[in-house]
């Protein structure tokens, strides 16, 4: 059977979350997005831990409503990096927080802990528990891996070959990372990395896994592609739409060249902020390869953003929370996932104003364009029926900081 993944997500105990992250809150907009197994993240912090604790357990995986919710948190090490963890049991998450309880001061107080232990050390850990680990939004400037390694095995050092997956992150897809010959072999996942359980956030990347049934196991199994299960698609924003696409400065978000960064030693001549590395320009230094080399496991990649700011940028609203936009959400989701509205449903069939009707087939087909993200700001989209309309660049949000 396929089933839509979301990875990774943040509880209300991670600093900069919505208090409304919190697990029936999750599943019900899980469920009406159509991604049948999420993440909890957090697991160790002892409160959310007890709170997933309380739901019922099968192989592994913790139901509620019909949300498949399987153990995950992502932590940093005294080099920023972060790491993705995935555990088969709470007995495991316990094993797990107390092995780095001497090593963190704040772990229990921030779902996000931060550790003093290197890569390889924590990698150690959680092989010893059983789970799963990999970088989170690997090549983000400030805590991907990327951002301060050249390889995995500058980082996990021994382990490095057990580590099977890699989160590519907001910036980045499968043509950026397959320029990179060590990660060939690797699983690559897509996920929100979400803060709120709002439709614009939470699943805005996905994975689609073929598995035999809901457990951890044929998780495990999927990531590892074994036994038959294995990643079908993966799904999220255009690249450049991220962030961190371009080198720019982060307090103007004036874009500069790689080299234009080294000239100015790292600083913006207009505002004297700070020019951060780009993931685009950080993948050309990385790259084996001028043009991707895609294995033969590796799934295609969708390109598409959350149905909400299809619509806001169809009907012209700067905000996707406003009330036009989601009365056109809730009757585009009566009878179908926004995933399948997004990805499969007949547009023929559906309700709704002609121009989101059309914004959807354009985004479908990749009749966009992308004007670049960087330096904390995300890019902006035009569809292809607007692309005579001026862009507005300077001081103007993105739909994706509402």
């Amino acid at each position: 059977m396929l089933a839509n993944l979301d990875l990774h997500i943040h509880s209300c105990y991670s600093m900069a979350v919505s208090a409304d992250m919190r697990l029936p809150e999750i599943a019900r907009e899980a469920a009406r997005k159509g991604v049948k197994i999420v993440a909890t993240g957090d697991c160790l912090h002892p409160l959310w831990l007890d709170a997933i604790k309380e739901l019922p357990e099968c192989d592994g995986l913790f139901l509620l409503g019909d949300t498949h919710f399987v153990l995950s948190v992502e932590v940093e090490d005294s080099s920023r990096v972060h790491h993705l963890i995935f555990l088969p049991d709470t007995a495991k998450a316990v094993q797990l927080r107390e092995a780095f309880a001497p090593h963190s001061t704040n772990l229990s107080a921030d779902g996000r802990p931060r550790l003093h232990m290197n890569g390889a050390e924590i990698a150690d850990h959680v092989l010893e528990a059983g789970g799963l680990l990999g970088p989170a939004h690997a090549f983000t400037p400030w805590t991907g891996i990327f951002a301060y390694f050249r390889s995995l095995a500058e980082c996990y050092q021994d382990k490095a070959e057990q580590i099977r997956f890699i989160e590519l992150g907001l910036s980045a897809d499968t043509d950026y990372a397959d320029r990179i010959a060590e990660l060939s072999s690797r699983t690559f996942l897509s996920n929100s990395d979400a803060h709120s359980p709002r439709s614009n956030k939470l699943a805005r990347e996905f994975n689609q896994m073929e598995l035999d049934n809901f457990s951890y196991q044929d998780l495990s199994l999927a990531i590892r592609r074994e036994g038959g299960r294995r990643p079908t698609r993966n799904v999220g924003l255009f690249p450049a739409e991220g962030k961190y696409n371009r080198t720019a400065c982060t307090r103007c978000y004036r874009q500069y060249s790689l080299s234009q960064k080294d000239e100015l030693m790292g600083r913006c001549p207009d505002c004297r902020g700070q020019i951060k590395l780009g993931v685009a320009d950080r993948i050309n230094l990385l790259a084996d390869y001028e043009e991707p080399v895609h294995p033969a496991h590796r799934p295609p990649y969708l390109h598409i953003i959350p149905l909400a700011e299809i619509i806001a940028l169809a009907l012209g609203h700067k905000s996707a929370r406003t009330v036009a936009v989601q009365k056109c959400w809730e009757k585009l989701t009566e009878e179908k996932t926004e995933i399948e509205v997004l990805t499969q449903a007949d547009l023929a069939e559906m309700e709704a104003e002609p121009r989101v009707i059309e914004a959807i087939q354009e985004f479908r087909m990749a009749r966009v364009e992308v004007w670049p993200g960087g330096g904390g700001k995300y890019g902006e989209i035009r569809l292809a029926s607007q692309l005579a309309q001026p862009l507005q660049r300077d001081g103007q949000k993105s739909l994706f900081d509402f």
